[in-house]
């Protein structure tokens, strides 16, 4: 039976919009070479059953013909009555909507008996082979190909066309190109049925924000309501001619107030009215960007309403807006405002609550009638929006079990200025811990997860157990801070709510590798690695090791350095977080040893031969035991540390004074308390504070006999030293974009040392003095086991550099008593765990002192700077700063002598 194509088709599409919906009720005209019986299926108007015996599928090239068969819903067995009925029109749609084809035509090809054969005929899209950008940077062709979804082998439909160009033309303008224009091609490929596109992308120039005019604002300056559009920001200019920017909505875009006016009212007092005098004259913002952004501005406009809101203004609206451009393209925007009347908070009355009196909500509100009215301050304050500081009355009620709390606020009453609301609580009961799971460990083994979870089944849901958790997992280090989330179910059947716990693993454990070769030294260099997720329990079982055994939450640490024979250091360290398992007690062991060699002939030169012939040796070993306190809260904790330190001399002079050969022992006790609140990621902490205060005890040897005054002093040496360090962070402004992490976070530190003696006939211990200056890496490699305070922008404090220490006299450099403030501005440009990166600003007061009678709180060395931190899991932190030492300029030191770069590796130091 050869096939119909020009006498019995049954449905044609042929253009996007015609579906076939119809009925077949209808003739084409016949030809002298058609099956009579095929006539008569539409000859007759009365509806007759048949059969569908066989489907044939034409025009296919990449598609299965089954699939095609498949979607069209028709089957063979089918049965159909024609006319009447629609399964052939609805077989059409089907294939029609999957948008793979560009055309389908259904026929009637053969009639025996009732049994009819149907052929089906498709026209396939092309498919995408390659995308081409021209007119574009490598690095953006890389980011459109992901935005516009063009991936090699997609089917093209003109809706995927446009949305690529949409999304080229949406890319451009937010960065700044408004002017930009996108043309596509289009070419057939050399394979079959595929084509090829290339995008000619025009950017223009950019276009920036020439000015920002805004009207209908009589009681907040413009000056005001521009500083809340942090995304909108307008060119620098400094001019005697200001540009006449023609408003149109009819307002004036001048300064409310005239120059007379100003100079009459004496508004040069003023900051606010001097700025808005000035600004058309003068407008410098040397760090911000003018690039116009759609999106910013959409968003800016928003946040003009919202600080009207918080001024009591409930009824302002943005009535219209407008831009032109000026002669250089630049955009002036146009913003009216109806700020409406102000308004302030009524009575304020409670309902629903049984738990708590209306008195202490009210006093925990802290809004009076009178206050000026500002919504997001209600909203706040009733807990709205939950933060982690808490302090609303939502925390209230869900720290003690009311996870089915509700709160509503409802105006009752707006007479006048005034507005009266209407606390509404629904209670709820209190609601019990049920199921607690874990997931997304993979390393770490869920009972160390665990054990530091403060949602425990069967005890009352809090909240604020909720938000300890998530802090306390992300001080483990092991996990992605960003993304430990609890997933919480509530059961309000049987009042319990299930918790599960989504962690993301990420690496800790850090290497430090350098080395080299110097002439006469030999080989020099550093190996140190620490495993910060370690397991001693494993290290038989090496089906556990990946690679190393891990899981258990331990720390192992271990470091080799040498430079020849002229020093040689060894370190190992153990720590166990959970002792016994079973509460947070810590232990750590530690062990060390040191060798510092003269190595040099009496010429100078280096000698090997010398390096055991003078030398100082350091050997030590220290036991702590850390214990988590509950009083005055949980976030103290207790150390006890007793430490042993052997020196031994040999033909090594200039330590000690009058002692060359010999040993000291150096064995003391340590009492620290702590405390620890900071909030987020460790190395960038987000808020909460760090402080601790430590004493460290020698006995009294003198006191007891055991040292005469006039024998060896430094055999037992003895001493009590004191430190404090404390830290506070504090976030400035609000977190943008997807990152809420992602603002300036303000930090303040204080921290002070004094070293003491029991007896004073003797001298002050040389053991455990201070060193201030530079940045941890020149400091002669602590062999006195001394603390290293650092301050940028200075070298290290020497009595022999009159510029850095001019009034101490004291050949050493070692200091018993020191103060030191500092405060950083840091930004994040990224939090993430593989790449923790931040940029700071700060200001260094410091300065050190030999005794008490010269110590002077008030006379202390400043300096500025600037600094980079990466923090990167295999290598630890690497650090930059550019400081300046504000007390080192005078007559002979310019500002260039008063600066100095500082490199820190590995840790932050003190």
């Amino acid at each position: 039976m050869h096939r119909i194509y020009q006498s019995f088709i049954f449905i044609i599409i042929a253009f996007v919009s015609s579906k076939a919906t119809a009925q077949i009720d209808s003739i084409p005209p016949a030809s002298a070479s058609v099956n009579p019986a095929l006539v008569h299926i539409f000859e007759s108007r009365v509806p007759k059953e048949y059969v569908i015996s066989d489907i044939v599928v034409t025009g296919t090239k990449a598609f299965d013909k089954n699939l095609i068969i498949s979607i069209s819903g028709l089957q063979v067995g089918d049965k159909v009555q024609i006319p009447g009925t629609d399964v052939f029109s609805k077989a059409i749609n089907k294939l029609w909507n999957q948008n793979l084809i560009a055309d389908v035509q259904l026929y009637f090809t053969n009639l025996v008996g009732n049994n009819l054969s149907i052929e089906i005929d498709i026209t396939e899209r092309p498919r995408l082979t390659s995308v081409k950008f021209v007119g574009v940077k490598k690095g953006e062709a890389e980011d459109l190909t992901t935005k516009s979804a063009l991936t090699k082998g997609r089917v093209v439909t003109e809706n995927m066309k446009l949305n690529a160009l949409e999304a080229i033309h949406k890319f451009y303008v937010e960065k700044g190109y408004g002017n930009v224009s996108v043309e596509l091609k289009e070419e057939m490929d050399s394979l079959a049925n595929s084509e090829t596109m290339t995008f000619y992308v025009n950017k223009g120039g950019k276009v920036k924000v020439n000015s920002v005019n805004i009207s209908g604002n009589h009681t907040i300056s413009s000056i005001k309501l521009k500083k809340q559009m942090k995304g909108t920001k307008v060119m620098n200019r400094i001019t005697l001619y200001p540009e006449k920017i023609v408003n149109p909505f009819g307002d004036s875009t001048q300064p409310s107030t005239s120059f007379k006016d100003y100079v009459k009212n004496l508004d040069f007092l003023s900051p606010p009215k001097t700025k808005e005098i000035l600004d058309p004259y003068l407008h410098l913002k040397l760090f911000s960007s003018a690039k116009f952004s759609q999106k910013k501005y959409d968003e800016d406009r928003d946040k003009i309403v919202d600080y009207y809101n918080s001024q009591g203004y409930r009824d302002v609206s943005i009535i219209d807006t407008a831009s032109n451009r000026n002669k250089q393209g630049n955009l002036n925007l146009f913003i009216k405002v109806n700020e409406g009347g102000k308004y302030y908070f009524g009575n304020i009355s409670w309902k629903g609550n049984t738990k708590y009196a209306d008195s202490l909500l009210s006093q925990f509100l802290g809004i009076r009638k009178g206050d000026i009215y500002n919504a997001e301050l209600l909203n706040k304050r009733l807990g709205k929006e939950l933060t982690a500081e808490g302090g609303d009355i939502s925390s209230l009620y869900m720290d003690d079990g009311y996870l089915f709390f509700r709160i509503d606020p409802v105006e009752t009453a707006v007479y006048n200025d005034t507005i009266d609301f209407e606390i509404r609580i629904q209670e709820g009961p209190q609601a019990t811990i049920g199921k607690v799971d874990i997931s997304g460990n993979e390393k770490t083994k869920e009972y160390v997860i665990r054990r530091e979870l403060r949602t425990v089944p069967g005890e009352k849901f809090s909240r604020a157990d909720i938000i300890r958790t998530q802090r306390e997992l992300s001080q483990l280090g092991f996990f992605n801070p960003e993304k430990i989330t609890p997933n919480v179910v509530p059961n309000a059947d049987n009042g319990t709510v299930d918790i599960g716990w989504q962690v993301e693993e990420k690496s800790s454990d850090q290497l430090e590798l350098s080395a080299g070769w110097g002439g006469g030294i030999g080989l020099t260099g550093t190996l140190g690695v620490t495993f910060n997720n370690f397991s001693i329990n494993n290290i038989f079982k090496k089906s556990t090791w990946d690679p190393l055994p891990s899981g258990d939450g331990q720390r192992l640490s271990a470091r080799v350095q040498s430079n020849g024979k002229a020093y040689s250091s060894y370190s190992f360290s153990f720590t166990e977080p959970w002792l016994g398992g079973k509460r947070r007690n810590s232990l750590t062991v530690a062990l060390s040893s040191t060798k510092y060699s003269n190595a040099v002939d009496p010429y100078g030169n280096y000698c090997s031969a010398c390096a055991d012939t003078s030398f100082i040796r350091t050997m030590g070993v220290s036991v702590s035991l850390g214990k988590q306190l509950k009083w005055p809260d949980d976030y103290f904790s207790l150390i006890y540390s007793l430490e042993y330190q052997r020196y031994d001399l040999k033909n090594y002079s200039g330590i000690f004074s009058g002692l060359s050969n010999g040993n000291s022992n150096n064995i003391n006790f340590k009492v620290t308390l702590a405390r620890n609140a900071t909030l987020g990621n460790p190395i960038f902490p987000i808020g909460g504070s760090n402080f601790f205060l430590s004493g460290q005890f020698t006995l009294p040897y003198s006191l007891l006999g055991w040292t005469k005054t006039t024998a060896n002093q430094y055999a037992w040496p003895e001493f009590h030293k004191w430190r404090f360090n404390g830290e506070y962070y504090v976030p400035i402004g609000r977190g943008h974009g997807a990152d809420k992490n992602q603002q300036l976070i303000l930090k303040f530190a204080a921290k002070y040392g004094f070293i003491g003696k029991y007896n004073s006939k003797l001298q002050v211990s040389p053991f455990e003095r201070f060193q201030l200056g530079d940045a941890g890496l020149s400091n002669s490699f602590a062999l006195l086991g001394y603390d290293i305070i650092a301050q940028r922008g200075y070298p290290v404090y020497s009595s022999s550099d009159p510029k850095i220490n001019p009034e101490n006299v004291t050949p050493s450099q070692f200091f018993t008593i020191f103060n030191k403030y500092t405060m950083e501005l840091r930004y994040p440009f990224s939090t993430s765990p593989t790449s923790t990166i931040y940029g700071l600003a700060f200001f260094e007061a410091a300065n050190g002192w030999y005794d008490f009678k010269d110590y002077n709180p008030f006379k202390l060395r400043r300096s500025v700077g600037v600094g980079m931190r990466f923090f990167l899991p295999m290598f630890g932190l690497l650090g930059f700063d550019y400081g300046i030492g504000i007390d080192k300029i005078g007559p002979n030191v310019g500002f260039t002598d008063a600066a100095k770069f500082t490199f820190m590796l590995g840790q932050e130091p003190e």
